[in-house]
């Protein structure tokens, strides 16, 4: 090889330098996109409503289609042994008002994928969204993913149609993986669920199909600035954009953050098996439901559900219906110029690896209210009250997985703080981190919950300011 030849290499870059840029264009760019403008997405929705036949009625869950509870444990499952089953779980803490509990939760150890497919139009890019009806949606129909299916979905366990635009997915040479993580759901209502998130950008030309379209991070941005309309799966997928640039400081760096985190699972003292559903003492079943009889936490119930939209067309299923609206709420301070979050190490006991990081508040306002202040969650009587005191930066009502919860909302909330309700040493369970910092966590699995997630999707695609 004669002298000034360039030595060819194997090797590429580990991180793309561009990528965080281009989805910075792309938030910015509210004005509209390449499919529809903003303000005709809630018209495209309505007429996607009117194009399909939905139903979803109440249903004892004796008379479940295809559902029973199996002899001697009492658990619910479906006759195939496939989608989920809702099973007991018994508790044991180390710490918290509640040492030990038994309660049911949905078992679904199957990963799904939730896929949001990209594609750059005229310089910025744009990403393939689903009118998608759930049936425990309050409004049926949101803004989904491309593709949100279980793997008994995407198997055609249920025998019906394929899941459209899914090779992009499981296909590498389909596309180029932007990101791709496991990330937990709902530690208190799954066990141990994960799906698997992805973005996946193509260069190909890619039919639209009716119940489809192509929105920009900013478009959907403004879209989460409004109640019920973007699903908690696309959220999800969002919130694992690797927007982060490595920013000018933090009160933690990274290693210490990580180190104080892992320092949190540590000492949490944390047991949590499945037993039969039969052995879940303090609940009680009625021709409603399973459900305790105080009326707090939830209730598992049943529908009988028409899509005209969805794979199958009509099916029945249990889903976890919850007592009331919960509140997730981050607390943020301006820290020398720069936006930091108050994180909660929060275990859940559905949770793989006990404990991951949550909004600084994050409950049900009424399965508190029966106990004395001090034994409430931290910091929930500050972000209560902060409407009346003008520290709301951001809220939204936003429905959670409408495939196995019925009229699961959360009040989302981003809430302007101080020294005197939250100090830059917050005490223990709870530390100052910027959203960059959570940006880079929710590249990796089981770092951050889902409804961190949620808040923090709302940051990478521009509906709040902080």
């Amino acid at each position: 090889m004669s002298a000034g030849t360039a030595v060819p290499t194997r090797l590429r870059p580990r991180v793309e330098q561009s990528l965080s840029a281009r989805l910075a264009r792309s938030a910015a760019a509210t004005g509209g996109g390449c499919h529809l403008r903003t303000d005709q997405v809630a018209g495209w929705l309505a007429e996607r409503a009117r194009a399909h036949r939905f139903r979803v009625e109440r249903v004892p869950l004796d008379g479940l289609d295809g559902w029973s509870f199996a002899p001697g444990t009492g658990d619910l499952r479906h006759h195939t042994g496939r989608f989920f089953s809702v099973v007991g779980l018994a508790v044991t803490v180390g710490e918290g008002p509640v040492p030990e509990w038994r309660q049911p939760i949905i078992h679904q150890p199957e990963v799904g994928i939730l896929g949001i497919l990209a594609k750059e139009f005229d310089g910025v890019l744009h990403f393939l969204v689903q009118a998608k009806m759930e049936p425990g949606n309050r409004n049926l129909l949101q803004i989904s993913p491309t593709v949100q299916a279980t793997r008994s979905n995407y198997q055609r366990v249920h025998q019906g149609s394929g899941v459209a635009y899914l090779e992009h997915f499981t296909d590498r040479s389909s596309g180029r993986i932007l990101s791709d993580s496991l990330q937990s759901e709902h530690g208190a209502w799954f066990y141990r669920k994960v799906n698997r998130n992805m973005l996946v950008e193509t260069e190909a030309d890619v039919p639209v199909a009716p119940d489809y379209c192509w929105l920009t991070l900013g478009q959907i941005g403004e879209l989460l600035r409004l109640d019920n309309v973007v699903n908690m799966d696309a959220r999800t997928v969002i919130s694992c954009f690797p927007v982060a640039e490595p920013g000018t400081g933090a009160l933690r760096s990274d290693t210490e953050l990580l180190s104080w985190f892992t320092a949190e699972r540590a000492r949490h003292e944390v047991e949590a098996r499945t037993i039969p559903l039969a052995d879940v003492d303090g609940w009680e079943r009625d021709a409603h439901g399973l459900a305790r009889p105080d009326g707090r936490y939830f209730r598992v119930t049943g529908v009988a559900v028409e899509a005209g939209s969805r794979e199958v067309t009509g099916w029945s299923q249990p889903l976890i219906e919850p007592c009331d609206t919960g509140v997730a709420a981050f607390l943020y301070r301006v820290v020398d110029g720069v936006p930091h979050l108050l994180v909660n190490a929060k275990m859940e006991a559905g949770f793989l690896d006990r404990v991951e990081l949550a909004p600084t508040v994050q409950a049900t306002p009424r399965n508190w209210q029966h106990l004395p202040r001090e034994r409430r969650p931290a910091f929930l009587d500050t972000v209560l009250a902060a409407a009346e005191e003008g520290r709301v930066r951001y809220e939204a009502v936003h429905s959670e997985e409408g495939g196995r919860f019925l009229n699961a909302e959360i009040r989302y909330m981003f809430v302007e703080a101080d020294d005197t309700v939250a100090p830059l040493d917050p005490g223990p369970g709870y530390q100052w981190a910027t959203p960059d910092q959570l940006s880079a966590l929710s590249s990796h699995g089981h770092y951050l919950n889902v409804q961190a997630r949620t808040l923090l999707s709302c940051v990478n695609a521009g509906a709040v300011r902080l």
